[in-house]
């Protein structure tokens, strides 16, 4: 086999280096930046030139990084290996491997939405495909995200008018930014946590469009009713977020598809905004490869694999150390999650 799961991750003997391994290894090919797909520590990694500079904050500052175009084939060990937009973050992407007559390409995490926080994603075509399913069951099917943001903007003037601050929670790296982009900034100013205002900049600097933005700690205490504030879930509760006085809260994420998420959360709404594939996405990606077999990885794999083989299909569940999407924790940002905000 061209990839094979080993106690560090997926390897390809071929090309002597691994897919987003869970610990330091020679040669890292890494599908995007969030946390569960990066390992410190390694000699050289492989990413998207979109994703670079991300990937370049969360390392030490003297990691070999090497960046590569979308489509741009890259020669490791006589392995021919790609990225292609995947379409879950800035930069993100499924990373193709050919040798011997074989394409194997890995998801890593994805969604089919476009999105205009980055590069849309594109099916590839392969005899293999190792995909997520993080969301891997019939039940979640996400709702437009423009009927999601008109229930957001409603409940952000409710708050304004009840006079109380307005906090929605979302993960710093990607979720985060997906937010504020599909924001109205005339309904108020839009103040965010320190986390999610460095990687605003890395978002900026990659040329992805967002509304003006204000760093809660610099940030007029008399705007604070009026502003929609936008926080990693970690800062859920701390005395960062109490300091907003009277609130109302919110948790951005495709686990509020479910009935009583928002109460374990303890937040006052819940909103379905995933960065991962739902349901009939899922399917509908799998089709489009083309793959004759499929290795499902992090999720509802077991549900995913019996509906595949039932449908006629080669299909395995791979254990892996990867999270998906958390409704129960934050995935790291940079940065404490106490700041100080101004007492004006």
């Amino acid at each position: 086999m061209l990839l094979r799961r080993t106690d560090r991750g997926l390897y390809c003997e071929a090309g002597d280096f691994y897919v987003d391994p869970w610990a330091s290894v020679d040669l890292a090919v890494v599908t995007h930046a969030h946390g569960d797909h990066v390992a410190w520590g390694c000699r050289a990694y492989l990413t998207s030139a979109a994703g670079a500079a991300i990937l370049r904050q969360r390392l030490d500052p003297g990691a070999r990084i090497r960046a590569a175009e979308y489509h741009e084939v890259t020669d490791v060990n006589g392995v021919r290996v790609s990225l292609h937009p995947a379409g879950h973050i800035l930069g993100s992407a499924q990373v193709r491997v050919e040798h011997g007559g074989q394409v194997w390409v890995v998801s890593g995490d994805y969604k089919t939405e476009p999105d205009p926080t980055c590069a849309p994603w594109e099916p590839v075509r392969c005899h293999t495909f190792v995909t997520e399913c993080t969301f891997g069951l019939p039940v979640y099917r996400w709702p437009s995200t423009a009927a999601v943001f008109d229930e957001i903007h409603a409940w952000w003037r409710a708050n304004q008018e009840a006079g109380r601050a307005t906090i929605l929670f979302g993960y710093a790296l990607g979720k985060a930014q997906r937010l504020i982009a599909g924001l109205d900034p005339s309904v108020g100013p839009i103040l965010t946590h320190g986390a999610v205002e460095r990687l605003n900049a890395l978002y900026r600097a990659g040329g992805v469009a967002l509304p003006p933005t204000t760093h809660a700690a610099v940030s007029d205490r008399g705007s604070w009713k009026r502003a929609i504030v936008i926080a990693p879930p970690s800062a859920d509760g701390s005395p960062w977020a109490r300091r907003f006085g009277a609130q109302s809260t919110a948790f951005a994420s495709g686990w509020m598809a479910i009935r009583g998420m928002r109460r374990r959360r303890a937040v006052d709404r819940g909103f379905t905004v995933s960065d991962h594939v739902d349901w009939p996405s899922l399917l509908a990606a799998i089709e489009a490869t083309g793959a004759e077999r499929i290795w499902a990885t992090h999720g509802y794999t077991g549900v995913l694999v019996r509906w595949l083989r039932e449908q006629g299909r080669d299909a395995d569940a791979i254990e892996t150390r990867f999270e998906g999407e958390r409704d129960d924790a934050d995935e790291p940002a940079g940065g404490a999650i106490e700041e100080t905000l101004p007492d004006r």
